[in-house]
């Protein structure tokens, strides 16, 4: 699996085959989350590539806030059990705790056992309770306690090095 960043400008790094229309919305969401949160790498947006198909996405939901980074994931249609959420979340993870080990990584999810808890169970993360949330209702709230993930993927370049691609900043509104 590779993780592709999606850009401020909903361009996707590393990655020029054909992107689905769940794929393409999810880059449209995305682009608009930038525009709330701000685009900082590495908290950022992207696509998962598996022999050259677009099978997914995941984020941070935001750059780390008080010391906790929100991760989120969504498989594509097609490619569910498949085990590309582990993936993209240990992804996540990894490079949380990669950048700033001391960080809170955590996750949300609807407030019943579904297979997101599974993968975030399969992990490390603990079920910390359950939240209001102001968007979304009632939610679980899931907090990473395990060891470091080590996600068996190549990853983009971009990802290691810690800089934007070239000519990007990384900005706030």
């Amino acid at each position: 699996m590779i993780l592709a960043p999606i850009n401020l400008d909903g361009t996707v790094s590393g990655f020029a085959g054909r992107v689905s229309d769940v794929g393409k919305s999810a880059i449209l969401s995305t682009v608009q989350l930038y525009s709330r949160v701000g685009w900082m790498t590495p908290w950022i947006g992207y696509l998962a590539i598996e022999q050259d198909v677009c099978v997914g996405t995941c984020a941070f939901t935001s750059a780390p806030k008080g010391g906790v980074v929100e991760i989120a994931y969504f498989t594509f249609p097609g490619y569910e059990r498949t085990g590309v959420a582990t993936r993209m979340a240990a992804f996540l993870v990894s490079l949380a705790k990669e950048r700033a080990p001391e960080i809170v990584v955590t996750a949300h999810t609807l407030p019943e056992e579904n297979v997101s808890t599974l993968v975030l169970r399969k992990l490390g993360f603990v079920f910390s309770g359950p939240r209001d949330h102001e968007q979304d209702g009632r939610i679980w709230v899931w907090r990473y306690q395990g060891p470091i993930v080590q996600p068996n993927q190549s990853t983009d370049p971009t990802l290691s090095s810690g800089t934007p691609p070239a000519g990007q900043e990384s900005r706030h509104p």
